[in-house]
């Protein structure tokens, strides 16, 4: 089992990307804690990884909050006793439009869920990894922020702010032993791509997408997920401030 020991929090773990990620990591040896702010979906992938043989544990919460994140730190070590890997994946966009159509609401939300969240947990989980010795940090950034496009304009600024701030914690963190990575996907058939997409999710229009991704596909959660696996992995050791597209080509 690659991360056999492993003490790992996977935020937006209800479902998706994260669901995949806490599910790989808890079969691959694993404790997991997973946060979502949707108590439904939590509780559901807590009981199914269960079911599985996996130790997992549910705590509600918003990534936007730092009381929350502190008290999902809290939680993590009074249930488990220490934490090693982080996975940043809760985020949230707004539906594809141009840019002067989106609300200050929905831009403040944008930037709360999707780098603020980044902010807390460095601030609640640095010191407790330099307390351990160690740590590993993964955040789910976007195809978005490297090579954006029209219509998801605030949305690619906050995963361009992922990216670069992942980059600078991989290098002031480094002397901690504390390694940053980015996890890249381009577009996937998740519970967000509607609004990503801005037309309504039919064959056609997810051609639209396909034709730019020289593999022809959409990425899958489990395409997310073994990235995370790899990263979190001791086999990463020396793997720190990189951002791995996992987007079948769309970058190049």
């Amino acid at each position: 089992m690659r991360l056999e020991n492993k003490i790992a929090i996977v935020t937006g773990a209800g479902s998706g990307f994260g669901e995949a990620i806490a599910k790989t990591y808890a079969r691959e040896g694993a404790r997991v804690m997973l946060a979502d702010i949707g108590i439904v979906g939590g509780l559901r992938v807590t009981e199914e990884i269960r079911q599985a043989g996996g130790d997992a544990r549910f705590v509600q919460t918003d990534v936007s909050k730092n009381a929350d994140v502190a008290a999902l730190l809290a939680a993590t070590l009074d249930a488990f006793g220490g934490v090693d890997i982080v996975v940043n994946n809760a985020g949230t966009t707004h539906r594809n439009r141009p840019m002067l159509e989106i609300e200050e609401e929905e831009f403040e939300r944008i930037y709360a869920v999707n780098v603020k969240s980044i902010f807390l947990t460095a601030k609640h989980f640095v010191p407790q990894f330099r307390k351990q010795g160690g740590g590993v940090f993964i955040n789910i950034a976007s195809t978005a922020g490297i090579r954006p496009r029209p219509g998801l304009t605030w949305y690619n600024g906050s995963k361009g702010a992922v990216i670069i701030t992942s980059k600078s914690m991989a290098a002031e963190l480094g002397p901690d032993n504390i390694r940053v990575n980015c996890v890249n996907p381009v577009i996937s058939a998740t519970g967000l791509l509607s609004e990503f997409m801005g037309v309504p999710d039919t064959p056609e229009n997810r051609q639209k997408f396909t034709a730019s991704i020289p593999l022809g596909r959409f990425s899958t959660p489990s395409d997310i997920a073994n990235a995370c696996l790899y990263l979190g992995s001791d086999e990463a050791a020396f793997i720190s401030g990189a951002c791995l597209e996992v987007d079948g080509g769309r970058c190049v």
